[in-house]
């Protein structure tokens, strides 16, 4: 330890998929000296996809995670341990993107569709705004597990697959690079729980000043993400997690998603996002309609109540 390292924080193994664009104010709490102030360190676990942030956090290999929260649901109903303590990002700032030849979403019948999960995230998204058009799965289009962002966008270049959902700035990218927008998700799906803080109800109650102060921090990196006179802090930071060689797409990206209001201030988890989301998994068949009300309390709202 130096003289100028930071004494007495406390670890905090904090788990997600990719770790990427929605991180943002992450990255900008750990760079502007927020956890430190707060007490806190982060341990980043990278787990390659959401499932696997969401069980790292049940089987104990981490703390907490940043993930979709239907993972957390689907426990939560089933009498297990997961909690929503927090909303990280309640807009989705993605497109469909597909192939230059593929027009339209009627044109997917038929089609192979990219998605990190097949109950998770994306996979809900695309259900829904397919359905809209008359394409239901299964029958009408299949799944393929192309994982997160990057690797949906290296297999829809590979031909492995027709389409995807893709993020900006990467749904940006595509279209420079002629493939097709579809649609936007959040045209679609305006207000849902894109990504939450999941926790374990047994380690939270163990650990609630950790918790507290995570919030808190996050809280005022929030803060400084929303603030458009701050892009002098965070475009560098979000260039460099998302297209390290294209300031302007980052840019793009960036202000797509302010503009949108995807990080909710003092991360809040507004009732109507929250019934968006369980509503969608019942659509999806991920959850009995008559879970619909009971599924609500997976929201714990101690935790951010005591750091606001």
């Amino acid at each position: 330890m130096t003289d100028l390292e930071p004494v007495g924080l406390t670890d905090l193994r904090l788990a997600g998929g990719a770790q990427g664009f929605n991180w943002l104010p992450v990255f900008v709490a750990d760079e502007q000296g927020l956890f430190d102030k707060h007490g806190v360190r982060i341990v980043y676990k990278r787990m390659g996809s959401v499932e696997k942030a969401t069980a790292a956090v049940l089987e104990g290999e981490a703390d907490l995670a940043i993930t979709p929260p239907e993972g957390a649901v689907a426990d939560f109903v089933r009498g297990g341990e997961l909690r929503i303590v927090a909303a990280n990002a309640v807009r989705l700032p993605m497109s469909i993107v597909a192939r230059p030849d593929i027009g339209s979403l009627s044109e997917l019948r038929g089609k192979k569709v990219g998605t990190s999960s097949l109950t998770e995230g994306t996979a809900i998204y695309t259900q829904i705004m397919l359905a809209a058009e008359g394409l239901h799965y299964p029958g009408d289009y299949e799944f393929a597990l192309a994982g997160i962002h990057t690797k949906r966008w290296e297999a829809l270049q590979a031909g492995e697959i027709d389409c995807a959902p893709q993020p900006a700035p990467w749904n940006f990218l595509a279209q420079d690079m002629g493939y097709n927008l579809l649609g936007e998700v959040c045209a679609a799906i305006p207000e849902i729980v894109f990504t939450a803080i999941i926790g374990k109800a047994s380690w939270l109650g163990a650990n609630r000043d950790v918790v507290t102060s995570f919030l808190k921090a996050l809280i005022e990196a929030h803060t400084v993400t929303n603030d458009a006179a701050n892009h002098g802090t965070t475009l560098p930071i979000f260039q460099r997690i998302t297209t390290p060689d294209s300031e302007s797409l980052a840019r793009r990206g960036l202000e797509y998603m302010r503009g949108m209001g995807m990080w909710p201030q003092g991360l809040a988890v507004p009732d109507k996002a929250l019934k968006t989301t369980i509503d969608l998994m019942v659509r999806a068949n991920l959850l009995d309609k008559s879970k619909r009300d009971a599924a609500e309390g997976v929201f714990d709202r101690r935790y951010l109540e005591g750091a606001t």
